[in-house]
């Protein structure tokens, strides 16, 4: 069942029909202040960071999308390989069904081997703390690819309109924090498209988490997903409704740097391009991230990976050039005005 309904997921994404309705990121009321004289040679504008105790060319990150399938396999070949070759990060879809023993999905030692020097991050779901997961299944999760890091991810919305969700989330924040203090490895705690609140944010840094993905709504609706797929038209009604549900991405980053000024901040949920790669990073983003819309490359090859990423890395230069940043550094003291 839980094979089935990632693929059902994929081919709702792939379709077009998993975004929010009216819900937008919010990058689009957003604008730079242009700078018409940068004093800057744009080839020596550097984006180059480091996530993970890891050197990336770009801060970017390969989110999430998708686990367990045979056909994510190729997926998380294609993204491994592109990702060692543009030097940006990974993260893997759920891992539970590989750590359930039923299908790998292309979860395994090869994507190290594929991708020797970038940071990979493993990851399964926050829930699954209430159902019977702990340090054993986060420590096979790490080594199963050899990870960097460990995402939990959080989707309540999801598990609530869907099904067969998972309905016990009591106790979670406190099981978090105690995987986060015995796991060696960091734990990155994410959304998967309705957003972190700043106030949820600081409760998870100090914790012991190392860094939040806001994964914020704009981008794809897992309760619109869920409602493409659900065939009873009452619990599909219900999911539906919940199309819009949740905190702009834009919002969201600006509200947890500002919550924890010192954290690792990822922004992710409906990243269009790299010019929203730099809005999000002139928020307060350190890396970030983008699932869906390179989902359509990943599924053709490691060529089509690159040839997505390699647009919005030069339109992340560019939006630095013509700021007059001369690094992220720079950038994030650019200054963003509200469109009229």
């Amino acid at each position: 069942m839980l094979t089935d309904r990632k693929n059902q997921h994929l081919d709702v994404i792939l379709s077009g029909k998993g975004g929010s309705r009216t819900t937008t990121t919010g990058f689009e009321r957003l604008a730079f202040e242009h700078q018409a004289l940068p004093e800057l040679h744009l080839d020596e504008v550097d984006i180059s960071t480091r996530f993970l105790g890891k050197s990336l060319r770009a801060p970017l990150l390969v989110s999430s999308m998708t686990g367990g399938p045979a056909r994510a396999a190729d997926i998380n070949r294609h993204l491994a390989i592109a990702c060692a070759e543009l030097g940006i990060a990974l993260a893997v879809g759920s891992q539970r069904v590989a750590i359930e023993g039923n299908d790998a999905g292309g979860l395994g030692k090869e994507l190290r081997r594929l991708a020797p020097n970038i940071p990979l991050l493993g990851n399964f779901g926050a829930a699954q703390l209430n159902k019977g997961f702990g340090l054993t299944e986060a420590q096979r999760a790490v080594e199963m690819i050899e990870a960097d890091a460990l995402i939990i991810h959080l989707n309540p919305l999801q598990e609530a309109v869907q099904p067969e969700g998972d309905r016990d989330w009591r106790g979670l924040l406190g099981k978090i924090g105690e995987l986060a203090r015995s796991l060696k490895t960091p734990i990155v705690v994410k959304e998967v498209g309705a957003g972190i609140s700043g106030a949820l944010a600081k409760q998870l840094i100090e914790a012991g988490v190392a860094a939040i993905d806001v994964a914020g709504a704009g981008g794809t609706s897992w309760a619109a997903v869920e409602a493409a797929r659900i065939t009873d038209p009452v619990r599909a009604a219900i999911a539906s409704g919940f199309a819009d549900w949740g905190r702009p991405t834009s919002e969201a980053i600006a509200d947890v740097r500002a919550a924890c000024p010192t954290a690792v901040v990822i922004g992710s949920g409906g990243i269009r391009d790299g010019i929203d790669c730099a809005k999000a990073i002139a928020l307060g983003a350190d890396i970030v991230g983008q699932a869906a819309g390179a989902l359509t490359a990943a599924v053709q090859s490691p060529e089509a990976v690159i040839a997505h990423f390699t647009v919005l890395i030069e339109q992340l230069r560019i939006s630095c050039f013509c700021t007059g940043s001369a690094n992220l550094a720079a950038l994030r003291q650019a200054r963003l005005l509200e469109r009229r």
